[in-house]
């Protein structure tokens, strides 16, 4: 269930409203095809923050959602959790995204490393299955 609760705040007499979307962790699950076990193991080792409770609830933000869709990228891309936990940092209650591009930038170089790597690989089987190709057929 998604649930939105409105903010009134004053400026100088004028009233203004700002709107603040709230998910609940099974809304959270649906969104990032994350289990609800997964996304309270995040929390337990500190990759997403510690949500905000309404009443028994736990309450997520768009940027727990953003956060959980990353950790879900990277361990499809072959990045281990404790190695996200080294990168996935808090600065004064906000991801420091600077952080998550920069490793962004190591992972790409290091899966471009590993497609050169299997390039070279792939060159040799074919040259191995070249050379088999002109050997004569022995029955």
């Amino acid at each position: 269930m998604i649930t939105s609760a409105l903010l009134l705040q004053y400026d100088c007499g004028s009233q203004y409203f700002i709107r603040v979307n709230h998910m609940y962790i099974g809304a959270v699950s649906k969104r990032t095809g994350l289990s609800v076990k997964a996304i309270r193991l995040y929390e337990d080792m500190g990759l997403i923050r510690v949500p905000l409770r309404q009443g028994n609830y736990r309450v997520y933000t768009e940027t727990d959602v953003e956060v959980l869709q990353l950790i879900k990228e990277a361990k499809q891309l072959g990045v281990t959790l404790n190695r996200l936990k080294g990168v996935i940092r808090y600065r004064d209650g906000d991801v420091d995204w600077d952080r998550i591009h920069c490793f962004l930038l190591d992972v790409r170089q290091q899966l471009m490393a590993e497609h050169a790597l299997l390039e070279q690989k792939i060159k040799r089987v074919e040259l191995c299955l070249r050379s088999m190709d002109s050997c004569p057929q022995t029955a």
